[in-house]
C-alpha cells in the first residue's frame, strides 16, 4: 500500500496551535528540502516555550557546524532552573558531526526538556534510529519542495489564510516570480500587506505588478497562454522579450512550460475516455488547476492535440537538458528560448 500524502500545511498549522497553547513534545524534528515549514513551526517553539524571563536559564539555541553531538546531549539532560521546561534548539543540524548519535537521547529524552532538531534543505534517514525514536517519542515534520503546478493553489490558500484572497491571474504571476520558494511567497505578502489600501482584501495582477516587481506582460505566464492559443506572433515576441533578460536561465521557463504542457496531456487523455467531463474530472486532469483557466485549456487542446502534446513534452525535455549546458553551452538561454518557442509552434 502506498504511503498517505502529509498535508505539511495542515501538521504545520496543528503543531504551532499546540505550542501557543502551551503543549510541546520532548523532541521535534523540523526537516526537508523546503525550509519554510520547518523554519516557521522552529519559531513558534521558540517563541511559546520559555518566558522571556527564564530565556537566559533555560533556552540554548545552537547550530550543528559549532557543537558535538555530546554537547547536545548534555545540554538536553540538564534541569530547568526555576522552571517547568528548558529549551534546546539546534539549528543547521545537518552540518553536525555523528547527528544519529542523538538517537540516544531521544530514545528517552526528559519530559523537562524541549529538544528541536532543525534540518535545513535535509532530511534524516528514515531508516536509521534517529529518525525512528522521534517518530516514537515526539513530532516529525517533513517539508518537501513544492512542484511548479502546486504553487498557484497554494498561494490561494496561503492568501485565505492571512484574511486575503488574490486573483487567479495574480496568484499565477506570483508563482512565476517566486518559483517554488514558499519563503519568498510569505515576505513578499508581507510587504504588499503594509502598502495595499485599508480595507482592500483582494490582491491583483496589478498589485502584484506594482509591489513586487514583475510584469505580467512580459512573463512565461503569458507566454504559456499565447502558445495555448496559438498566437505566434505574440509568443516569438514574448520569448523574444523573456529571453533577452539579463538574469533569464533557461531552466526558469522549460519548467512552468514543462507543467503546462503536461497538464494539456492529461486533459488529452482525459477527453479520449470522456469527451465531455465533469468540472471535478478537469480538476483532476489539470493538477488542481484553479477552473478560471480551464476555458485556456479547452482551446489549447484543440491546439496542441494527444500526439501533439507529447511531442511537446518531449521537446521540453530536450531544452531542459540543453538550458543545464547539455550542448555545452554552445547557444545562449535566451535564443534557446525562441528556437523552443518556434518549435512548440510548429508542431
Amino acid at each position: 500500500m502506498a504511503a498517505q500524502k502529509v498535508n505539511v500545511a495542515a501538521l504545520a498549522a496543528k503543531i504551532v496551535e499546540d505550542v501557543r497553547k502551551g503543549d510541546f513534545a520532548p523532541v521535534y524534528l523540523l526537516m526537508g528540502d523546503e525550509p519554510y515549514y520547518p523554519e516557521l513551526v522552529c519559531k513558534a517553539i521558540v517563541d511559546n516555550c520559555i518566558d522571556e524571563s527564564s530565556k537566559d536559564f533555560n533556552e540554548t539555541v545552537c547550530y550543528g557546524v559549532d557543537v558535538t553531538v555530546e554537547q547536545v546531549i548534555t545540554a538536553a539532560r540538564r534541569y530547568p532552573m526555576m522552571a517547568d521546561r528548558q529549551l534546546v534548539v539546534v539549528k543547521d543540524a545537518q552540518l553536525l558531526k555523528n547527528l544519529e548519535q542523538l538517537s540516544l537521547y531521544c530514545a528517552e529524552p526528559l519530559d523537562t526538556t524541549v529538544l528541536v532538531i532543525l534540518m535545513r534543505k535535509d532530511s534524516a534517514d528514515k531508516r536509521k534510529a534517529l529518525y525512528k525514536s522521534v517518530l516514537k517519542c515526539g513530532v516529525v515534520l517533513e517539508s518537501p519542495v513544492m512542484r511548479d503546478y502546486e504553487m498557484p493553489f497554494w498561494i490561494e490558500n496561503y492568501y485565505k489564510g492571512r484574511g486575503l484572497s488574490i486573483d487567479a491571474d495574480a496568484a499565477g504571476l506570483l508563482a512565476e516570480y517566486a518559483g517554488t520558494d514558499l519563503s519568498t511567497i510569505a515576505v513578499e505578502t508581507d510587504k504588499l500587506l503594509k502598502v495595499i489600501p485599508d480595507g482592500s482584501r483582494v490582491v491583483t495582477v496589478s498589485d502584484i505588478e506594482k509591489n513586487v516587481g514583475v510584469s505580467r506582460q512580459f512573463s512565461v505566464f503569458e507566454l504559456t497562454k499565447a502558445l495555448s492559443y496559438h498566437r505566434s506572433s505574440d509568443a516569438i515576441r514574448l520569448a523574444t522579450h523573456i529571453g533577452a533578460g539579463a538574469k533569464f536561465r533557461m531552466p526558469s521557463a522549460v519548467s512552468p512550460l514543462f507543467t503546462h504542457f503536461y497538464r494539456i496531456l492529461r486533459y488529452d487523455a482525459l477527453l479520449l475516455r470522456n469527451p465531455r467531463p465533469s468540472e471535478a474530472e478537469k480538476g483532476a486532469a489539470l493538477l488542481g488547476l484553479n477552473r478560471y483557466f480551464f476555458n485556456e485549456y479547452d482551446v489549447a487542446v484543440r491546439h496542441y492535440p494527444l500526439k501533439k502534446a507529447m511531442a511537446a513534452v518531449s521537446l521540453l525535455c530536450d531544452y531542459d537538458y540543453l538550458g543545464k549546458g547539455g550542448d555545452g553551452g554552445a547557444t545562449e538561454d535566451g535564443d534557446l528560448l525562441v528556437e523552443l518557442t518556434l518549435k512548440l509552434l510548429n508542431l
